[in-house]
């Protein structure tokens, strides 16, 4: 069970641009003037067009850079994400009743870096029922089947046996998270707590669609 983080699991609203603001100053002292689109992206990605956009060359040691920056940065405002931010409703009851079934093993597919995957599931105390050691995160590819691939290889290694990818399931809230899991062969669950309408995500292909996870019986029916 793979689940994407913003607006799928948390409402963090707000706080990408102002990480961003920070981690490019840092960086490159140079004073954030756009966001590229974000909606089911990845932080390299993301990353690459902030530093592009701004006139600066995206290598590797600036990336890595600003990888650090923004983790600082996320880090430094735990406690104002927890209190203006938001667990999205019914969020935390479907991640506490899929850990009760045991042919479940959830984890992370999401364009965030690992520590800032963790710091915002900690911020609204969501971090229990995941596996972070062998979630996709977002720092090594701007392609979430990428993603998705890195977290199967790393739970088969620690399984000792080979995972079907049509046993792997996928939850997001945008048509990127749904043709990731497409291009991987996993099953795609839309959610429609993001931008993206329910008749959006259907038409992106996703197997199942829920309004959202504040019906759990309806949560553990679309991931069966």
């Amino acid at each position: 069970m793979l689940w994407d983080i913003d607006l799928t699991l948390i409402d963090a609203r707000g706080f990408g641009p102002r990480w961003y603001r920070r981690a490019l100053a840092a960086v490159t002292g140079r004073t954030l003037q756009q966001m590229p689109d974000t909606a089911g992206r990845t932080e390299l990605a993301i990353t690459t067009d902030v530093l592009e956009n701004h006139g600066v060359a995206a290598d590797e040691t600036t990336i890595a850079a600003m990888f650090t920056a923004l983790t600082s940065a996320v880090a430094e405002t735990r406690d104002e994400l927890a209190q203006r931010g938001s667990a999205l409703p019914g969020a935390a009851q479907a991640l506490e009743a899929l850990s009760l079934e045991p042919e479940f093993v959830q984890t992370l597919v999401t364009g965030n870096l690992p520590e800032v995957a963790f710091h915002k599931l900690e911020s609204f105390d969501m971090h229990h029922h995941v596996d972070f050691e062998i979630g996709g995160f977002g720092a090594g590819s701007v392609h979430r089947h990428d993603l998705i691939a890195d977290s199967v290889a790393k739970a088969a290694d620690r399984a000792g046996a080979a995972i079907a990818a049509d046993s792997v399931v996928v939850v997001g809230d945008t048509p990127h998270d749904v043709a990731g899991a497409l291009r991987f062969g996993a099953v795609a669950v839309g959610v429609a707590t993001g931008s993206s309408t329910e008749a959006e995500l259907r038409a992106a292909g996703a197997h199942a669609v829920l309004p959202d996870l504040s019906d759990t019986g309806a949560v553990l029916t679309a991931l069966s």
